[in-house]
């Protein structure tokens, strides 16, 4: 049984080292938005670019991070931990001395694959290693300070980008791994899952993540027209349709199929679909709109995104506990309704906007909506499956979560009719943007419905501190135990 206390020395450093490295991967989820403009700029490049740049992140992250869950299970949790941190902060360095957009774009993709084998290692390497009567305190800190470090992004990165440059944004995670590997080494301990059996899933996550991959890039080049296009969606959809047959067929699958048996289970990735995707499209181009058409820094884009974390930092416990009294379906409906209202009150946000009468209105309405809805979103999807399957529910509601993201940013300029060169010319990202928020908004409302139609069984008391001390807006809180298990080919 695991006995390390929390306030114990050795129980500091863990909480050290695992929300050191669990911040650069969230890090990276939050400010390299804010650098977007001055990426575009220096690199004299398009927004296709600029899209592949966020989106070659996610697509590996989303693809991978179940298979990353079961390799730390398998092989050690410290060291896949580890090797991630290190894969992190190597792909990290690549991105900042990127000549050009092309080699950003692949340095951002191995990235992605570092943050697939750190992420689930750190909350997992704190449940494997405290005693189970601290364990509890040592999640709600690790959350706590996580949460933190999202709230602070916007603004290091706003303030790296206006200081020593947008390649900051990515060295910073450089220092931050030499700091965080020798102390993992040295006083985090070893644990593996004895009961995971080696067989692996490659199959099924190269499926899924090409799949992702062929579509995303379908999207982001469709303005082209071109004969490419169309046959790279054709596999795009030929390879989502084979990644459902394979996992149909194998014995121990990536994302069983069995587990959508659960219509509550259903129902509420389906919301998670809903809502993330329209949050993803929403933070990536507000912050060119704060810079381009609104005139702030990239310092004070940054900072004017911060009241939406710090909500959710401050109230997403309560949330949690109301969600526990009155069931999910209430929370679930009307916190997506909050959020398309602060996304309407956006369409105020032009140029010279100020930011007390037309920004933080909108951003504290958003934020309300997310408080409403966060916490009992992720109780309802641990509630909807056996506690046994809990880790795995978790791990694909986050998958969803992140792939829905992908695919908003690829196709979110596209369905509003954003030229390449739009973000470089105020008055066609205004009337873009003022087009983008209402699709979202959209979104958001059908996501609504889908909720009240469909979520009813209300979840148990979500005792689980990551829950509700959530702070990151770009994906629900991933769950110990998420891990894929399918035959290593």
């Amino acid at each position: 049984m695991p006995d390390v206390r929390v306030a114990s020395p050795q129980g500091k450093w863990i909480l050290l080292t695992t929300v050191m490295g669990s911040s650069m991967a969230m890090l990276d989820s939050t400010v390299v938005n804010v650098a977007l403009p001055r990426i575009g700029e220096d690199l004299d490049t398009d927004l296709a670019a600029l899209q592949w740049t966020v989106n070659a992140y996610m697509l590996t992250l989303a693809g991978l991070i179940l298979l990353g869950g079961s390799l730390g299970d398998h092989y050690g949790r410290r060291k896949v931990f580890v090797i991630g941190v290190v894969w992190f902060a190597i792909a990290s360095l690549l991105c900042g001395l990127a000549p050009s957009a092309e080699v950003l774009i692949a340095a951002r993709a191995l990235q992605g694959i570092g943050g697939a084998l750190l992420t689930p290692g750190s909350l997992a390497l704190i449940q494997a290693s405290f005693h189970p009567d601290d364990r509890g305190r040592a999640v709600g800190l690790w959350s706590g300070f996580g949460g933190i470090g999202a709230a602070v992004g916007p603004f290091l990165g706003g303030w790296l980008v206006d200081g020593p440059g947008w390649r900051w944004v990515f060295l910073l995670n450089v220092p931050l791994a030499l700091a965080c590997v020798p102390i993992a080494l040295r006083h985090v301990p070893e644990s593996a899952d004895g009961r995971s059996h080696g067989r692996f899933d490659v199959l099924g996550a190269f499926l899924g993540a090409l799949s992702l991959a062929l579509v995303t890039y379908a999207l982001i080049e469709a303005r082209t027209g071109t004969l490419a296009v169309v046959v790279t969606a054709v596999a795009g959809v030929a390879a989502g349709i084979a990644f459902v047959l394979v996992e149909r067929r194998r014995p121990d699958p990536m994302m069983p199929p069995k587990i959508f048996a659960s219509r509550q289970f259903t129902a509420i990735n389906l919301v998670t679909l809903c809502v993330y995707a329209a949050f993803s499209g929403f933070f990536f181009l507000a912050v060119l709109q704060l810079q381009v058409v609104a005139g702030y820094s990239a310092l004070g884009a940054g900072t004017a995104l911060l009241p939406t974390t710090i909500l959710m930092l401050l109230f997403s416990a309560r949330s949690g506990e109301l969600g526990a009294r009155i069931g999910p379906r209430i929370p679930l409906t009307v916190g997506p309704l909050f959020c398309a209202a602060g996304l309407l009150l956006m369409l105020r946000v032009g140029p010279d906007a100020s930011y007390l009468t037309d920004v933080l209105p909108a951003l504290l309405v958003l934020g309300l909506g997310m408080v409403t809805l966060v916490a009992p979103l992720t109780a309802t999807v641990l509630a909807s499956v056996d506690a046994a399957r809990a880790g795995l529910a978790s791990g694909i509601n986050n998958a969803a979560a992140r792939a829905a993201g992908l695919i908003a940013v690829a196709a979110l300029p596209l369905v509003v009719g954003m030229s390449e060169d739009a973000y470089r010319s105020p008055d066609a990202l205004d009337q873009a943007f003022g087009r983008a928020m209402l699709v979202c908004a959209g979104i958001l409302v059908v996501g609504s419905v889908v909720a009240f139609a469909t979520v009813r069984r209300p979840p148990p008391d979500c005792r689980r501190p990551e829950c509700l001390t959530h702070g990151s807006v770009t994906a629900p809180p991933l769950e110990p135990g998420a891990k894929s298990s399918g035959r290593l080919e």
